[in-house]
């Protein structure tokens, strides 16, 4: 039995069938729905952490396999091995970490596997070098490759380099996913929380013509008379 094979045993042994069933409601697995077919074994995100833990120093190849299974938790699982495994990487692991994970962009294919994994690594990753990619990934016909480029802006904006996100913000007013738009309304909540005058400066210039739930999240932390007058301009 490949280590891979054992990690996916040991997962299917602790699963439940009611948190299945309500985690595929809840990702949106069902016919026209954002995670159409995706399939649940039932594990909740402490215990999938838990085994990450437990299998940190697994292979490349391991992880690669686990991130091609049909389990989303399974795929989740090796996003967050590959995530510890990029923080204690030198530069060189980096970057090969880095490359793996963008090529294979078609496999983080919900939600919280792009918000688990996105920012350390892709972010990470770019923080210090150019960042033409994530411009390429805003473009992209992939509702998850967008959203892995605003969300890997989350370490810039710690360091108080917003740029970046603002212009992917712009770049991504009229896109038609409501997932992207929570996306962009959270980094740039975050924005806010360090500079509130550029939020301000962001909200004046694009407020009417940002999707409702955009201005909503991005709003959330102002005053009640803030946001009532940002949502009246609305």
């Amino acid at each position: 039995m490949t280590d891979a094979q054992r990690i996916i045993a040991e997962a299917q042994q602790l699963g439940d069938a009611k948190i299945a069933e309500h985690s595929g409601r809840f990702f949106k697995s069902g016919p026209g729905e954002y995670g159409e077919g995706d399939k649940f074994i039932g594990i909740r995100v402490p215990v999938v952490r838990q085994l990450a833990k437990h299998y940190k120093s697994v292979s490349l190849k391991t992880i690669s396999v686990l991130l091609e299974s049909e389990w989303h938790e399974i795929r989740l699982l090796a996003l967050v091995i590959l995530s510890e495994q990029y923080k204690k990487a030198n530069a060189e692991q980096q970057k090969v970490i880095f490359d793996f994970y963008l090529s294979r962009t078609h496999l983080i294919n919900n939600w919280d596997l792009v918000d688990s994994s996105a920012h350390h690594i892709v972010g990470g990753y770019l923080t210090n070098k150019k960042r033409d990619i994530l411009y390429s990934l805003a473009e992209s016909s992939s509702l998850w490759e967008r959203r892995i480029a605003m969300m890997a802006t989350f370490p810039f904006i710690r360091k108080n380099q917003f740029d970046d996100t603002i212009k992917l913000a712009e770049k991504l007013l009229q896109d038609k996913e409501d997932l992207i738009h929570k996306m962009c309304g959270w980094m740039l909540r975050e924005i806010g929380k360090r500079d509130l005058p550029l939020l301000r400066t962001f909200l004046d210039r694009h407020g009417p013509e940002m999707p409702r739930t955009m201005l909503r999240y991005a709003i959330e932390k102002m005053s009640t008379e803030e946001r009532k007058h940002y949502l009246a301009v609305k």
